[in-house]
């Protein structure tokens, strides 16, 4: 049986995970910079996560606009 979604809860769906990405990238920066105490290359990696993150967050926002 299949869910039909309104356009409505689509918009909050993708309005929940744009705003739980940015926390994600937000706190994976501030990590990053302790982390790199630990391991500069780990850091990195963090970092990186952050940008691949933002980049979802644009697909989605892209998402949202192409409702």
């Amino acid at each position: 049986m299949e869910n039909e979604l309104s356009k409505d809860s689509v918009k909050r769906l993708l309005n929940h995970w744009i705003e739980h990405n940015m926390s994600h990238s937000a706190s994976f920066r501030d990590r990053a910079t302790q982390i790199a105490g630990v391991s500069e290359k780990a850091a990195q990696d963090i970092s990186q996560a952050a940008e691949l993150m933002d980049q979802c967050t644009e697909m989605l926002k892209k998402a949202m606009k192409d409702l």
